[in-house]
């Protein structure tokens, strides 16, 4: 087992750098590489060979799923972020079945009644918080290999469904295209927030920004899932 731990502790590191890119200074990184260690362990322990997905595979869900429970437990963003996220959320929705458009940062500042700079730092204080919600959603492979995550209750249940990873789908389909790409560079290609900045020709606090902005603008577009 010593092994093993040893062989995939650089897995653990990698995860926790990539996910704390995400949030905010006050989560210190030595905090999710202690909890990965422990999914590291747990996976060790638990992982079958005969289901076919291979230990690296298996055991970066089960890391990332414990940082994740390292995450929630101590739910680093205030009551005031989370109700802040809400008002962009229906403001986004209201915009767009109004318009019959994407709602622009602008305009969803001005019905907010605040500047755009608020309204960018409202995104900024978000992003943490944000980006889990985001994850909880998009991890089919999480809920098929049961991680430490998987024992969720409550409205986190309905979000496992083949149903709603369909309309994830399509909502991201019909994201405007910037977010889209940046999406995909994410979230598919793992580059970070710096990297990101450098292909879309932003600042790296700008692909923050946007990439919370677009876990909101998923969150309204999916709002008959979530509520």
């Amino acid at each position: 087992m010593s092994d093993i731990v040893e062989k995939h502790a650089t897995l653990v590191k990698r995860i926790a750098y990539h996910l704390i890119a995400r949030l905010p200074h006050t989560v210190d990184v030595d905090d999710l590489i202690q909890a990965g260690m422990i999914g590291l362990l747990d996976a060790s322990q638990h992982y079958n060979a005969s289901q076919g997905a291979s230990f690296e595979t298996y055991a970066g869900i089960r890391i990332r799923g414990a940082m994740l429970d390292e995450i929630r437990r101590n739910d680093w963003a205030p009551r005031s972020v989370h109700k802040k996220a809400r008002e962009i959320s229906n403001v986004m929705r209201e915009i767009e079945q109004q318009q019959g458009r994407h709602a622009h940062d602008g305009e969803i500042a001005k019905t907010l009644g605040i500047s755009i700079e608020e309204y960018h730092q409202q995104l900024h204080d978000s992003a943490g918080h944000q980006v889990f919600s985001l994850d909880e959603f998009t991890d089919n492979d999480e809920a098929h290999a049961k991680p430490i995550t998987a024992a969720l209750s409550g409205p986190v249940d309905s979000l496992q469904s083949d149903g709603f990873q369909e309309a994830m789908a399509e909502a991201i389909k019909t994201l405007p295209e910037r977010e889209k790409l940046m999406m995909g560079l994410y979230y598919n290609e793992e580059l970070n927030l710096k990297e990101i900045g450098e292909v879309l020709g932003v600042s790296e606090s700008r692909v923050s920004q946007i990439h919370s902005q677009t876990v909101i603008r998923l969150r309204s577009k999916l709002s008959d899932w979530l509520n």
